[in-house]
């Protein structure tokens, strides 16, 4: 977490009392108001735009409060219509987040740190290693950055948020948590909880955690793998977090009427997609109320994994079709390092543009 102790807290990021407290003991409780809906409903790009407020007040809060919004430091833009932003934050540190535009939705993919701790051996941002966790306002800022440079209303058309970038999710939860209230409040920004999606690799203290709040994403499990040898070998955070004791937390995990849990699988060619390894993952996530993407690999530059065929991926969707709902992701954005588990702040050609930007 950023110490704010060297620097002035931004407004993005703040809850309604935050502001209030920052404006001062002097102001009125609707001037909050003001300034909560200018930052979340209205995207404001800076505190001296907000005009629902008198000059004096503006001024001065600009000079105790930065607003926060992130930086554009780089576009890339893919041939299928996806776009990667490498986004710049107050202390010159870099993320990226990916615009995935599809004719009946909008799909926009954040991070929830600047960089991984749980190294995955298929995901080039595992390489990273962790920077540090994302504040509430810099995991919001995302969205808010996307949204107002694409003209998009949360409130009218059809926007989804995955946390599924930079990180893993569950080990920035408080913030996590508070940035997804932002986001669904209707006096915000305005989605629907349904629309944002948080993946984890299998934190259980955490699940559980997450289960308790009232207003929490949707939960999606990265299991990419039918035995426990082979998720120990993908996957070194099942040392930790037994495949057992994961899938004892998805049973207990308490479900709202209208959700499903979805597990997330990423095919790997002669490791995990056999058809032996489809039909344990039947025995493993049958029971559950569930759904299976699968997601052939996006290969990334030393990653020592290859992408099975499509008609090994088709064959392994089919056997777990006969028992639950299972979806091939479409990939998106591979040509411009932008899609699932390539996120390393690569430029176009596979270099590292955070050392270029």
């Amino acid at each position: 977490m950023l110490n704010w102790g060297w620097m002035p807290q931004p407004i993005l990021g703040m809850e309604l009392s935050e502001i209030q407290a920052a404006l001062g003991p002097n102001q009125p409780a609707w001037r909050a108001r003001q300034v909560y809906e200018a930052v979340y409903r209205h995207g404001a790009s800076s505190i001296n735009g907000i005009l629902t407020l008198p000059a004096a007040l503006r001024t001065d809060l600009a000079a105790r409060h930065p607003l926060g919004l992130p930086d554009q430091a780089g576009r890339f833009d893919s041939a299928d219509g996806t776009r990667r932003y490498l986004l710049r934050l107050a202390d010159d540190r870099t993320i990226e987040t990916v615009l995935m535009p599809e004719e009946a939705r909008d799909t926009i993919c954040i991070s929830t740190q600047i960089g991984c701790a749980v190294d995955c051996k298929f995901c080039l941002t595992a390489r990273m290693g962790l920077e540090r966790n994302l504040t509430a306002g810099e995991i919001a800022g995302q969205v808010l950055h996307v949204v107002r440079v694409h003209r998009l209303d949360p409130r009218q058309a059809r926007v989804n948020v995955v946390m599924m970038g930079m990180g893993e999710p569950l080990l920035n939860l408080a913030n996590v948590l508070q940035a997804t209230r932002l986001l669904t409040d209707p006096d915000g920004v305005g989605l629907s909880p349904r629309r944002i999606t948080l993946s984890t690799s299998g934190i259980v203290p955490k699940i559980a955690e997450l289960g308790k709040e009232p207003i929490r994403p949707r939960l999606s499990i990265s299991l990419n793998a039918s035995s426990e040898e082979q998720r120990l070998a993908l996957m070194p955070i099942t040392r930790k977090y037994p495949l057992k004791d994961l899938m004892d937390a998805c049973r207990a995990y308490p479900l709202r009427p209208w959700e499903r849990l979805t597990f997330e699988y990423v095919l790997l060619a002669g490791v995990n997609d056999s058809d032996a390894d489809a039909r344990r993952l039947v025995r493993l996530v049958a029971h559950l109320k569930s759904k299976v993407n699968l997601i052939a690999l996006n290969p990334g530059p030393g990653i020592p994994f290859e992408t099975p065929a499509p008609e090994r991926v088709a064959s392994f969707q089919n056997i777990l079709k006969r028992s639950m709902p299972c979806f091939v992701r479409k990939p998106r954005g591979r040509d411009v390092y932008a899609a699932c588990g390539q996120l390393k702040r690569m430029s176009a050609t596979g270099g590292d543009e955070n050392a270029r930007s």
